[in-house]
């Protein structure tokens, strides 16, 4: 039983960040100077690209502004962000690179840094592992003395680079390097693959020492501390030069301490990039958060799971344990995230939330303030309606969107930022045609939008009105203060943040989306405080707002917030929307070929909804194939070798399997993540699948001639996660103890205060550390806090026992760091 729930522990890597701005770029080789040319930026896991911005206009200084999230699913060495200058007519050039080891990333998380753009120098792109054996034999020579030879066998390699976009065709070379040593060996050149298999044994001859005896030999002391196998990898170009991949450097004195030694290694960069001055290039600003998640099996966190559970029921809700971990966090916005998601799960979000407004309510002493500020409540909310709201925004908003930021047109009202030629009445009318078409997407979408973030914004509007009795527009404020203010309007001004749009907007466009997004958070407005139009600053403002009929705009808002607030039941019998969980550009293999050439992969544009997978020619073609989800019976990885690609995947369901291949290593894990879970509980699901094709009348991977035999590897099991919310508990759980873990200071002078308050019963003192913290019940928020640390005590001690159950050293999944030049 141990073993299995070892084999249930999970390393989940994730990167968060910003992709900020540029400055002083330098120049780049080639005819063009730098500031005739648009830029772009790229981040790369070694040498595989994951992500890329948009193309940034002629500039040396350019302000990208682009967000990035994604799960990292494989082991990588360095994490690079790559300025490129964009080609016209030729490929695009490289300006600089920021390359950040693993083991570094910690330092810059959770910060906003400028770096120095370095060179990018083709002898430092490297990535992959190569498998070395080494021993050394005994041989007679031809004259009948004793001697060594220094067997060194190159086995295999994995993960070596795609050159152009393809498979590289890999050979290595050995050398013994060392004092008037030259001697260098060729593996065979391997064809389209990224983990050659070479199985090559190379001998070479060492001094044998004076010391030698029938038992035991080495090599002479004067020799080992010098001699060393030098492995370099080459992409094999034919006719052009060949492509460096990487190299490695063992130490041949390591023989000393073991006769064999076999491991794995990680491959190098060579130490002989040129040097130049880093000024020269430029500057980049990125803002970094790199977690690592170590997640234990599922019974590990029960008992922290149960204590944040009951917080809803505790009294008072300050003395609950998820109302502690928001209170401790205060300052710190996304640590609440993985609570909310928790309780969200279990569908214990809304008494919790409403338990913390009421606390919050209680507290605040005039209607027009109710939830302005940044409180536990009005945070907590704030996730909830992004994570549950996210296919909201999009049925709602992003057509409009997209209209908007297509058709460009130009909006400016403000006289002082009027360009030369504008004609501020026709950018005006756009504007109003714009806010009037985004208004009346938001007040006639009740009907989508999600019973959660009802059931919330009902329990809000009971609460304000329980608290203000005398005060008929707070039952408005209440809700929209949250749907228009903190829901529509930020989603509006920052589309890029919400999904909405693949970028950041260009700063016209930007510039329209500010103008919208502060009308509608006026017009949300006037349904609820009843605000005048003489209460706005500007005076171009006032004049916009002039062209609105008022009363209608009311009677349009209070009906919206009415309908996603009252009591009246949505209609349950309304056929659920097809909600779109995942679209994009892949490679399809076409069915029926017989040969793997490269025509025979096409540019498809696939896409996921809850109820359906289908491919397209372009995006917004209609559908060429269209696959019930409830029909797919396997969604797993492909064999590399099954056609000499990589970050393939194949769909099992009743007909042909569709094979496909994703643009990179992330792109394949979110693929296969949200395909397994879309289709985990169907009836019809295989147990085994076949990692290979079916050609030439065998299974390529088990060499079975039945086209219908069973699969010969075991089904990957589908981790239980709410698909709609994209939850995994295990996960949220673990990085709730890593918050508390690192603040444990903060859980002490709680604690301390809660001993202090339960001691002392006069007047309340005000103490600096009584002001941190929210404590109605000393002894309940105490004994909390107790459970709270024994539960992580517990926790520790699982984490520090399964610590030593690490790979070996050198193994496959822990490679050995080797020498560079």
């Amino acid at each position: 039983m141990a073993e299995e729930d070892d084999a249930r522990i999970r390393i989940l890597q994730s990167l968060r960040g910003k992709i900020c701005e540029a400055k002083n770029l330098g120049p780049v080789s080639g005819p063009n100077r730098l500031k005739d040319l648009c830029t772009f930026c790229t981040i790369s896991l070694d040498q595989e690209e994951v992500f890329r911005t948009k193309v940034f206009d002629k500039s040396i200084t350019p302000f990208y502004g682009e967000d990035f999230f994604f799960e990292i699913p494989r082991p990588f060495q360095f994490l690079s962000f790559y300025v490129y200058a964009k080609g016209v007519f030729q490929r695009d050039l490289p300006v600089g690179k920021v390359s950040i080891r693993k083991d570094d990333l910690c330092k810059y998380s959770g910060k906003d840094d400028w770096f120095n753009l370095q060179p990018v120098d083709p002898n430092t792109e490297v990535q992959g592992k190569v498998h070395l054996e080494m021993r050394l034999n005994e041989v007679i020579t031809d004259n009948g003395s004793t001697g060594q030879h220094l067997l060194v066998k190159i086995i295999e390699c994995k993960e070596l680079p795609l050159i152009s976009g393809q498979n590289c065709d890999p050979y290595a070379t050995v050398s013994l390097v060392g004092p008037a040593r030259s001697d260098q060996k060729k593996t065979k050149v391997k064809k389209k693959t990224s983990n050659p298999y070479f199985e090559e044994t190379f001998f070479f001859e060492v001094t044998r020492s004076s010391s030698y005896s029938k038992k035991t030999f080495h090599v002479e002391e004067d020799d080992i501390e010098k001699l060393e196998i030098k492995v370099d990898l080459w992409n094999n170009e034919n006719l052009a030069q060949d492509v460096f991949l990487g190299e490695t450097r063992v130490p041949v004195k390591i023989l000393r301490s073991d006769h064999i030694h076999k491991a794995w290694y990680l491959l190098q960069p060579k130490g002989t990039g040129s040097k130049s001055k880093s000024d020269d290039l430029g500057q980049l600003r990125l803002k970094l958060n790199y977690i690592e998640d170590t997640v234990l099996p599922s019974a590990c966190y029960t008992p922290l799971c149960n204590l944040l559970l009951k917080s809803p029921d505790v009294k008072p809700i300050s003395a609950s344990a998820a109302h502690i971990l928001g209170d401790i966090f205060r300052e710190r916005y996304e640590a609440v995230l993985p609570m909310v998601r928790l309780l969200l799960y279990h569908n214990r979000f809304v008494p919790f939330v409403s338990a913390v407004a009421a606390l919050e309510l209680d507290n605040t002493q005039e209607a027009n303030t109710i939830f302005r500020g940044n409180s536990l409540a009005t945070r907590c909310i704030d996730d909830m309606m992004k994570i549950v709201g996210k296919s909201y925004l999009a049925v709602t908003l992003k057509p409009v969107i997209d209209e908007i930021c297509d058709s460009n047109k130009t909006c400016e009202i403000d006289p002082i930022k009027l360009k030369e030629g504008d004609n501020v009445e026709v950018n005006k009318e756009n504007l109003q045609v714009y806010v009037q078409k985004v208004f009346s997407s938001i007040t006639q979408s009740s009907s989508n939008c999600p019973p959660l973030m009802c059931d919330v914004f009902r329990s809000l509007r009971h609460l304000a009105c329980k608290r203000f009795q005398g005060d008929p527009h707070v039952q408005y404020s209440a809700v929209s203060s949250f749907v228009f203010l903190r829901f529509f309007a930020v989603a509006v001004l920052s589309p890029h943040s919400f999904q909405l749009r693949s970028h950041h907007p260009d700063p016209e466009i930007a510039r329209t989306l500010t103008l919208i997004s502060k009308t509608i958070q006026t017009l949300g407005s006037w349904g609820s405080l009843s605000k005048k139009l003489s209460s706005f600053k500007e005076s171009y403002m006032y004049d916009f707002y002039k062209s609105f009929q008022e009363e209608k705009c009311i009677e349009k808002v209070k009906k919206f917030l009415d309908e996603i607030s009252s009591n009246v039941n949505k209609e349950s019998s309304r056929q659920e929307d097809a909600v779109v969980l995942k679209e994009g550009e892949v490679q399809k293999r076409t069915h029926g070929k017989k040969n793997f050439s490269k025509r025979n992969f096409k540019k498809r544009w696939l896409r996921v909804t809850n109820r359906e997978l289908s491919y397209h020619k372009r995006k917004g073609k209609e559908a060429l194939c269209t696959i019930s989800v409830k029909n797919i019976q396997a969604v797993e990885k492909l064999d590399e070798s099954a056609f000499n690609r990589k970050n393939m995947f194949q769909v099992v369901h009743s007909e042909k399997p569709l094979y496909v291949q994703a643009g990179n290593c992330v792109e394949a894990s979110e693929w296969l993540e949200i395909l397994g879970q879309v289709s985990r509980c169907n009836e019809g699901r295989l147990t085994t699948y076949h990692p290979s094709t079916y050609t030439a009348g065998v299974w390529q991977c088990c060499k079975s001639q039945s086209s219908n035999a069973a699969g010969c590897k075991p089904c990957t099991i589908t981790m239980l996660a709410n698909l709609q919310l994209d939850i995994d508990c295990d996960r949220e759980a673990e990085r709730i103890f890593s918050l508390l873990s690192s603040n444990e200071s903060k859980l002490q002078n709680m604690e301390d205060a809660c001993a202090s308050m339960a001691v002392y019963q006069g007047p309340q003192r005000e103490q600096e550390e009584y002001s941190k913290f929210t404590i109605q019940e000393p002894k309940e928020t105490f004994h909390t806090l107790k459970q709270l640390r024994n539960i992580m005590e517990e926790l520790r001690r699982q984490h520090n026992s399964r610590n030593n159950i690490t790979a070996q050293y050198g193994s496959l999944d822990n490679p050995i760091v080797g020498k560079t030049s």
